[in-house]
């Protein structure tokens, strides 16, 4: 009698949700194929909301017994097949292969799969929901679905019709559904399989990790021993492809244990949902009384920004440059899928690593996809043959690809390899790396490739004071020129910034440098600055958070500023011989660079104020590049006087506006609409 009433239950749902109605449309489409079927599959959508609130009892076994309400609804599906003549072909109920899909599971903690609580519950075959980021796939497979086997005895009554039929189940290997041992139970003769009626489906191997796991690429582990292990989940049939390297996603499915050459647990997955990250409501109180004290400077919030960031690692006012241009590849940063001109790329020349090393390892902590690349792993995706032996072959996602969205600082550009180098060039030109899968190593009759998008900003740095560098020195020609020539030329070229960062130069003073060093070295966890008790790490978390997700659009007098400064800057960099210095992302980076400093000064509008910061930035980086021209730009002149109170302050705005009247002069002279260009031009 449960089992009828829930059998009552499960109609009455399929009819109120309009299951019911898709199955009639799922049964005609089978019904007008020519193609005959040993198994019809069929996918049903369930509420477990609605379906408890209908029958408890079938809700009960929807969420604790997925295998045995699968039964209750075949039946219910195989009697509406007969009742209604829906499939002609069909003979058997067991030809019915029901699928339970999960619309979401109680927000329970008995219903959460947590990966860094051991140990993990495998044996229940229930759902749990997991929430994970994907750092490895493998190619799409195909699995048996469903098979049809026969007695092999022609004299037994099972030797024909559809009585023998084996369906994959949650968990179940390749061998569980299709073998050669399987034995009549009527005659005891074996079962042989007839291959003509055998249904394939796609299947795919992928692993997650817990974003907890993160801190694990990020270089800092508060000095306390940790590890992590990744999951794998089976993806099957309307499943497959549905996840992407990279990104973090819940996951409904049944934990399985899988025997290969270790035992391991995996998950079947039922239902993929994308994780939407929360969006920041503000930012600290202290950083909100700031921004309304400087409000009346559209570069003064900014300039305080970078004077105070990172007071554990240097001491206030010195690397502003460097800490600025930090700030603003952080609000670049996102956790959504964004668009490609977002990526803020940076390469510092310094003849400190130490020190820069901890200011970059410091920052990319603060966002959440900020990844330190081990310098023992690869920086893009590799291949390995799948441990599950499935044939198919893993792509272990690299640390570009996880860090998706975020930053993926590589450490010394000397460390890697000179083809690693020409990697980086190309990926950092296109945004994209493919990866070729050779057939032949790997057991495939076809040669294959996946192009995956790179969405993240690379960080590194150069040690102008190495050996082979000072063996290599060349002398230049021209004014501000920097010597570049451990830095292959179209590497150099692709990095958006260029910053040279030497702390014997006035703007880092060595005395405070070495204070603030021996003053840490001594109380670690000690605050020396006022700064740092008012302007804690969590507050720039919340700010960045908060900044990166405004949304900001040109005024028409930004946009000119940048379009006239980018037609003048290219038409007098260029000459007949090499061509323009200008690279063809020039302009992105420059808009990029804008957008920037307008969401870190907390704006959703870019002003021509934005736009000079962006100027007067990607100049000085021409010039270390490629020297002085018309438009000279001082080293310093994004911060051309230590900021010490008010009064410095308004000196820098003062001098900013005269930098901003100097590139409208330069735009007047050599910009669009000036004799010098041609019509075509």
């Amino acid at each position: 009698m449960s089992n009828l009433k829930m059998k009552e239950a499960a109609l009455i749902y399929l009819d109120r949700s309009g299951g019911l109605q898709k199955f009639i449309d799922d049964c005609k489409y089978y019904n007008d194929s020519k193609q005959s079927y040993a198994v019809y599959r069929f996918n049903i959508l369930i509420n477990p909301s609605d379906i408890v609130e209908l029958d408890a009892e079938l809700g009960n076994h929807i969420l604790h017994e997925p295998l045995k309400a699968a039964q209750v609804f075949q039946s219910v599906c195989f009697t509406a097949v007969k009742t209604l003549s829906l499939i002609g072909q069909l003979q058997t109920e067991t030809q019915i292969n029901i699928v339970l899909k999960l619309t979401h599971l109680p927000p329970l903690r008995s219903y959460s799969l947590d990966l860094c609580e051991f140990p993990l519950d495998y044996a229940s075959q229930r759902f749990y929901m997991m929430q994970g980021i994907v750092i490895a796939m493998t190619t799409v497979t195909k699995y048996t679905q469903g098979a049809r086997f026969l007695c092999s005895d022609e004299a037994c009554p099972l030797s024909k019709g559809f009585q023998y039929i084996r369906v994959h189940v949650p968990g179940a290997t390749e061998s569980a559904t299709v073998r050669n041992d399987f034995l009549c139970d009527l005659c005891s003769s074996s079962l042989q399989e007839d291959r003509k009626f055998r249904v394939l489906g796609d299947k795919q191997i992928v692993e997650i990790i817990t974003a907890k796991a993160f801190h694990a690429f990020q270089g800092y582990s508060n000095n306390q021993p940790f590890r992590f292990q990744s999951l794998t989940i089976f993806l099957r049939d309307e499943s497959v492809s549905k996840m992407n390297i990279g990104n973090e996603y819940k996951i409904i499915g049944i934990p399985t244990c899988v025997k290969t050459s270790q035992t391991a647990v995996c998950i079947e997955a039922n239902s993929i949902i994308s994780c939407n990250p929360k969006v920041p409501s503000g930012i600290s109180d202290n950083f909100r009384y700031l921004l309304s004290l400087t409000s009346s400077s559209c570069w003064k919030f900014t300039a305080i920004l970078a004077n105070i960031f990172a007071s554990q690692i240097v001491p206030p006012g010195t690397y502003n440059l460097l800490k600025l241009c930090l700030l603003m590849s952080l609000v670049q940063t996102s956790d959504r899928n964004k668009e490609l001109k977002d990526c803020l790329d940076i390469l510092i020349i310094t003849s400190d690593t130490l020190l820069v090393d901890r200011l970059l390892n410091f920052s990319i902590n603060l966002v959440p996809r900020g990844i330190r690349h081990p310098v023992s792993t690869e920086i893009f995706p590799t291949l390995s043959r799948n441990k599950y032996g499935t044939g198919a072959v893993s792509i272990q996602a690299g640390s570009a690809l996880l860090a998706k969205g975020g930053i993926c600082f590589i450490g010394d550009l000397a460390s890697h390899k000179k083809d690693k180098l020409e990697q980086l060039q190309s990926v950092v030109e296109s945004r994209s790396i493919t990866v070729y899968i050779p057939g032949k190593k790997f057991g495939d009759d076809v040669n294959q490739q996946m192009t995956f998008p790179v969405q993240c900003s690379f960080w590194s740095f150069v040690d102008m004071d190495s050996s082979s560098r000072k063996n290599m020195q060349k002398t230049n020609t021209l004014i501000g020129q920097m010597d570049c020539s451990l830095i292959p030329a179209n590497l150099l070229e692709a990095f958006g910034l260029l910053i040279n960062c030497n702390e014997s130069s006035p703007c880092h003073p060595l005395l405070s440098t070495v204070q603030h060093t021996l003053k840490k070295a001594i109380d670690p966890e000690g605050q020396l600055y006022v700064a740092s008790k008012k302007f804690t790490t969590d507050d720039f978390e919340k700010l960045l958070a908060f900044a990166k997700n405004l949304n900001v659009e040109f005024s028409l007098e930004a946009e000119r500023m940048i379009h006239g400064y980018y037609l003048a800057s290219r038409r007098i960099r260029t000459d007949s011989v090499s061509g323009s210095k200008l690279s063809s992302s020039a302009l992105k980076y420059l808009v990029s660079l804008a957008e920037a400093h307008a969401r870190l000064n907390l704006r959703n509008k870019v002003l021509k104020e934005d736009a000079l910061i962006a100027v007067l930035l990607f100049e000085t980086s021409l010039t270390l590049k490629y020297g002085a021209t018309v438009f000279c730009v001082a080293p310093n002149a994004v911060f051309p006087f230590e900021l010490y109170d008010e009064e410095y302050l308004e000196q820098r705005d003062i001098y900013l506006t005269q930098c901003q009247q100097q590139l409208q002069q330069f735009i007047a002279t050599y910009g669009p609409g000036t004799a010098i260009f041609t019509s075509d031009e």
